[in-house]
């Protein structure tokens, strides 16, 4: 983050406790009669539709059922049977937009079963005994390179582990974790969860885990390929994308994935400078996050700025919902034409858009708002490509995660074909691990 002597930015706008109490846990967990009483709401369909829509295929009709008998530890088995990561997915995944949407209580009443809570209480029910529900195969004699520790990093190691295999996770940053520790809003994530998950998962044995060992500088895939005969491929998007208009690098402009990733781990939020009028320059869930913790600081106008219409945006009706719920004003059909100020920013100058036959243009009309602090939230790209065969902007893959070059898989958010999503990056890793699996044990 930019320095917090910048005029307009300032920390403490908040006393602790204020703080405290805004950056609670945005869901508060089922008790146990209140998970009863959801899961009762279930009419358990055969070939249920919320099935369908999750992208890790979790038998969610099943899992319901074992809560509504009593049985949370057999629920979180199976859930974790497909999505290791079921507990952060309860948090983080957009259940409104995947599973709850396909409710047939949602389709009929309008209020569908609270599938991701009742996710969250079975598996924080065997994740609080510190219990790992698997045990390993025995050992194969292979060992697999994972580059990356983010969801789709993790879910491979696991299953390989599981497997029998010795996995070595190389990641980039001083702790393991990836866009579950750094890149969620603190609100989705309290208690220092995604550490706790991650320490869980690796009790199966066989993962180790070395930190600061990023993929083109600490790391060559040459020499990967040549030390491990199967190497997975996680490594995200690390870059974002630049605004490109005049005054893009004035002070307070800054990258809304490095406002978010500070503040997660600040061990005191009162230490966190933020503007009076913040705008952020995007439509997504990086977006929204930026947005309402900016509010949730005490930010006095925050206000976000994306360049199509409301139903354009790939943040999902909820997250907009949130974020006007904090306060935070949507401003839609606007795109950045310059941001003035003398060495720091003081305005944000936003020109009006209009669609024809899919394509974005100017009107000519501009506005300008109030902006001491702006943050870019219009994508990420992809930083190290390993000279891989690349789809668009980001590494082509098969359906099982093969990329175009012999032993090398790749998931998640670096991988083409994806929607950017935790739960879909875990998929995406659990799937490779089967794949690389089947290719180290001869099948394939």
């Amino acid at each position: 983050m930019n320095t917090p002597y910048t005029p307009g930015i300032a920390a403490a706008r908040l006393d602790r406790d204020t703080l405290s109490e805004n950056f609670d846990d945005l869901h508060a967990p089922l008790k146990s009669h209140e998970a009863m009483v959801a899961a009762d709401r279930c009419y358990f369909c055969h070939d249920a539709p919320c099935v369908t829509a999750c992208p890790t295929d979790i038998d969610i009709p099943l899992f319901i059922r074992q809560i509504a008998t009593g049985t949370a530890e057999a629920a979180a088995k199976t859930i974790f049977d497909m999505n290791i990561l079921g507990g952060m997915c309860a948090r983080v995944c957009p259940t409104e937009d995947l599973c709850e949407q396909a409710c047939v209580r949602e389709l009929a009443e309008g209020k569908p079963v609270e599938i991701g809570r009742l996710q969250r209480f079975a598996t924080d029910t065997v994740m609080a005994k510190g219990v790992m529900p698997y045990t390993r195969a025995p050992a194969s004699g292979h060992k697999v390179a994972v580059v990356g520790a983010g969801p789709a990093g993790l879910a491979c190691a696991h299953r390989l582990a599981m497997l029998g295999h010795d996995v070595t996770v190389y990641d980039a940053r001083p702790k393991a974790g990836g866009l579950n520790e750094y890149g969620i809003a603190a609100y989705k994530s309290t208690d220092d969860f995604a550490a706790r998950e991650v320490e869980w998962l690796c009790s199966i044995g066989g993962i180790e885990i070395k930190n600061n060992m990023a993929l083109g500088a600490e790391l060559k895939i040459d020499d990967l390929v040549g030390c491990f005969p199967a190497v997975f491929l996680a490594v995200g998007l690390g870059g974002v994308n630049a605004l490109s208009v005049y005054g893009d690098d004035k002070g307070g402009v800054e990258d809304a994935v490095s406002f978010i990733d500070v503040l997660r781990q600040a061990e005191n939020l009162t230490t966190l400078p933020v503007g009076r009028n913040v705008v952020v320059i995007g439509g997504g869930m990086t977006a929204v996050d930026a947005a309402v913790q900016s509010k949730l600081l005490g930010a006095d106008n925050v206000t976000i700025a994306y360049r199509r219409g409301r139903d354009a945006m790939s943040a999902s009706r909820y997250e907009q919902d949130l974020a006007a719920s904090h306060g935070v004003k949507l401003l839609f059909n606007v795109m950045p034409k310059a941001i003035h100020g003398n060495g720091s920013a003081a305005e944000v100058e936003l020109e009006y858009t209009a669609t024809k036959d899919g394509k974005l243009s100017s009107t000519g009309e501009a506005i300008r708002l109030p902006a001491d602090q702006v943050f870019r939230a219009i994508g990420q790209t992809l930083t190290a490509d390993a000279g891989l065969k690349l789809e668009g902007r980001k590494i082509a893959v098969t359906a099982a995660g093969r990329t175009s070059r012999a032993q090398v898989w790749a998931g998640g958010d670096c991988a083409a074909g994806g929607n950017d999503l935790t739960v879909t990056a875990v998929a995406e890793g659990r799937d490779a691990a089967m794949d690389i699996h089947d290719v180290l044990m001869g099948g394939k």
